[in-house]
């Protein structure tokens, strides 16, 4: 791929993607439109794991079904893009705990 079409991708398509992926998943699982983190935190407290662990959970579900399909298992419920979305919008996640932690 060209570095031009790639940053035509990232910009038109992917960035857009995991902002969508991230809004959708606030309202979804954060029940709370103030704390990005509130869904891993109730997790969290009723497992008693911080934060960081439920997030890297869900963040490894994501890798599982992402490594699934370049083994060849293609028919999975929620498409690999989407999968590699939801990966990235938890990197992100992740980035701003430790950022709030600072």
């Amino acid at each position: 791929m060209k570095k031009e079409n790639y940053n035509k991708l990232l910009d038109e398509v992917i960035i857009p993607s995991m902002t969508k992926m991230r809004e959708a998943g606030q309202k979804e699982y954060a029940h709370d439109l103030d704390n990005v983190f509130a869904n891993f935190e109730r997790v969290g407290g009723t497992l008693s794991l911080k934060r960081e662990k439920v997030l890297m959970t869900y963040f490894l579900k994501h890798i599982d079904g992402i490594m699934a399909h370049i083994d060849g298992h293609t028919s999975q419920r929620e498409s690999v893009t989407g999968r590699i979305t939801d990966a990235l919008v938890y990197l992100t996640l992740l980035w701003g705990m430790l950022d709030d932690k600072e």
